[in-house]
């Protein structure tokens, strides 16, 4: 992993116009930054290979959108994420913003994990400074590879943002945002649906919140649940061992005690449906529950919400239910909550509704 934390002040640099926001661009790597030796293959790639520096150079129209300060925070493989990376990138963000020096930070991606990473910004995060993530499908080095338009579009969304706050309040204030295949989506919304299409992010419950196209950004709705500036979590040295299973005809309760014995903290299903447990299952986490394991219910469906003591009988057996989270956003809330000292089901219930 290579790591990068200049703090250098912002130049107008690449013929922009001093006037122009700044904005810092922090590539972690992904397929953005993928090639393969055949520019036909876009599937056979290695990840984060290309660096910062070249993915601007791919996009010389950024120059006429904002100054740019890049950065290579790191070069892996989203699926590889780890939870020390996701401290220094969200430290970092933080440190940027606090500056004069920069209007707003856009981070390229890999899009295994990227709305987890989002989610995780968009809780810990405190400005109203936009940040904004995007990603490709389709390696750099690809055929139509849609990483140069999508990092244009999010520089260009992040720039209008902080450019034009008074003009178009409804940009600002809207947590850490997705740019991706010309639309806006908020982390808390925005999941990944498709293996390889090019319009593989989508938020599948409620909609995007808005779009970007030729340098025009339009926001058609506002973000609701409290984040960023309004939530009360904050990046710790610590993170909670949090873990999810799943639910599905013959589930056994063997993963459930296994991860007891380990010493979790809190365990995420994924149910079946609104949330339901296999009785097995149901069983073991509620044993779990009993000694102090937060028990979180979301769903393998896709879409939707969990109903509170709904399918389960979440009051009498100590679960949690987690709303429209999925089960990898729902994970990242319960660390953090867990984290922040917050650990009985009905104050972690009043964390789920509220976030």
């Amino acid at each position: 992993m290579n790591t990068s934390t200049s703090s250098s002040p912002i130049s107008s640099g690449h013929g922009a116009t001093p006037s122009l926001p700044r904005i810092a661009v922090l590539a972690t790597g992904g397929t953005i930054a993928g090639a393969a030796a055949d520019a036909t293959n876009t599937s056979g790639y290695q990840a984060g290979v290309v660096g910062v520096d070249q993915l601007l150079a791919a996009v010389p129209a950024l120059s006429t959108v904002a100054r740019i300060a890049p950065e290579q925070i790191a070069s892996v493989d989203s699926k590889d994420m780890t939870l020390p990376l996701w401290t220094t990138l969200a430290q970092r963000i933080n440190t940027l913003l606090a500056s004069d020096a920069v209007d707003g930070v856009v981070v390229t991606h890999g899009t295994d994990t990227l709305e987890e990473t989002a989610y995780l910004l968009h809780l810990t995060v405190k400005s109203d400074k936009p940040v904004v993530l995007t990603a490709a499908m389709r390696p750099a080095s690809a055929l139509s590879a849609d990483g140069p338009l999508n990092l244009l579009n999010a520089v260009t969304v992040a720039a209008h943002v902080a450019g034009h706050a008074e003009a178009h309040p409804a940009g600002r204030g809207q947590g850490v945002l997705v740019a991706f295949n010309n639309r806006i989506h908020s982390a808390r919304d925005v999941v990944k649906t498709s293996t390889y299409a090019v319009d593989a992010f989508q938020s599948p419950e409620i909609g995007a919140l808005g779009w970007v196209q030729d340098g025009r950004v339009e926001f058609q709705r506002g973000v609701v649940r409290a984040h960023t500036l309004a939530s009360e979590f904050a990046i710790g040295a610590q993170w909670p061992h949090v873990e999810i299973v799943a639910s599905y005809a013959g589930v056994s309760r063997i993963a459930v005690d296994a991860l007891v014995a380990a010493g979790v903290r809190g365990i995420v299903v994924a149910g079946t449906g609104n949330g339901s447990i296999h009785q097995a299952l149901q069983q073991a986490l509620a044993e779990a529950a009993s000694r102090g394991i937060a028990v979180v219910r979301s769903s393998r469906v896709g879409s939707g919400h969990v109903m509170r003591n709904g399918a389960a009988a979440d009051d009498a057996l100590g679960f949690v239910s987690a709303g429209s989270l999925n089960p990898y956003k729902a994970r990242v809330l319960l660390m953090l909550a867990l984290a922040a000292g917050v650990t009985e089901a009905v104050a972690l219930q009043k964390v789920f509704d509220t976030y």
